[in-house]
């Protein structure tokens, strides 16, 4: 009796879809956020520095070149906020089936983008 043939890499079986897009939308919104970890700790060297390097460095993070890194970096918070929770809720053993898994994750989306919007509309504005 001969080994049955297997696929020579796993990503053969599967179909792109929701899960597996939002999973590496996670990882690079994880990638983001560290990096503008690095910028926030820019931001607080300065004040620690003195008034006038803290001037220089509000007028760069107040300017509108920063805004849109700064958009992006609220989203990538939501984002992975929303989608962390995902995994919580699915940790405790819900939201399997396959309709709950493409709400789930529609709705991981759709609480980013209009988290993002609410507080630029507050805070960026």
């Amino acid at each position: 009796m001969g080994r049955p043939e297997l696929p020579l890499s796993p990503f053969l079986n599967y179909r792109w879809g929701v899960t597996n897009t939002l999973s590496i939308v996670h990882r690079l919104t994880g990638i983001a956020l560290s990096l503008g970890v690095l910028v926030l700790a820019g931001w607080l060297i300065s004040i620690a520095i003195g008034p006038e390097f803290y001037a220089g460095s509000a007028r760069f993070f107040g300017s509108t070149l920063f805004k849109l890194p700064l958009a992006g970096w609220v989203f990538c918070f939501f984002f992975h906020l929303a989608n962390g929770v995902r995994h919580l809720i699915w940790d405790a053993g819900f939201g399997f089936e396959t309709a709950e898994i493409k709400v789930g994750g529609i709705s991981v989306v759709v609480f980013a983008v209009v988290a993002t919007a609410v507080y630029a509309w507050i805070g960026l504005v």
